[in-house]
């Protein structure tokens, strides 16, 4: 649970820090308006993603479903610095599926705290092996970095693409070579 105290008195000192005076009109709810935000863009640090993907249905097949172009925003552990992109899901189901909101709502409990594009991706696929038992899963993250892109290399709309397969995805290259395909 996010501490608005803290932060609130953390942003009093940044600011000082940086030659601000957090009494002057413009600042003076500043810190305030940064607890909140915090409270809000990590909020799934308290999340479950097993609360989402709980919700099943039974089906017959084993036909690949793929939800993608899911749009996240998250941040960067290393910079506290935003990164955002799009996550694309594909799973093959092993007699049950989850409603397709269910695969953004999870999406959304690991972009919602302090985060790698790496630890995400491979997180996100581990939450749907272990409450769906699919016959594969892969997920593919392209993302773009502020912290590449307005500071340090300054290389706007660079992409970073992270895949993570499990089961029938990670052995079968076929199967690897469809996804992308479609989402291109």
């Amino acid at each position: 649970m996010v501490d608005k105290a803290k932060i609130e008195e953390a942003v009093k000192l940044l600011l000082e820090g940086m030659g601000e005076n957090p009494d002057r009109e413009g600042l003076v709810d500043t810190p305030q308006r940064v607890a909140r935000m915090y409270e809000e863009i990590l909020a799934g640090m308290d999340e479950d993603a097993s609360v989402h993907l709980s919700r099943q249905f039974n089906v017959e097949g084993s036909d690949i479903v793929l939800e993608k172009d899911i749009t996240f925003y998250s941040m960067c552990e290393h910079h506290l610095l935003p990164f955002f992109g799009k996550v694309h899901i594909a799973y093959i189901p092993e007699g049950k599926v989850v409603g397709l909101s269910k695969l953004a709502r999870t999406v959304e409990v690991y972009a919602r705290r302090l985060q790698l594009q790496e630890q995400m991706t491979r997180q996100i696929a581990d939450a749907i092996v272990e409450n769906l038992s699919p016959k594969g899963v892969m997920v593919v993250i392209e993302a773009e970095h502020t912290c590449m892109t307005m500071r340090g290399v300054k290389k706007p709309g660079s992409a970073t693409v992270t895949t993570v397969t499990r089961g029938e995805f990670k052995t079968n290259t076929k199967l690897q070579r469809l996804v992308m395909e479609a989402l291109h």
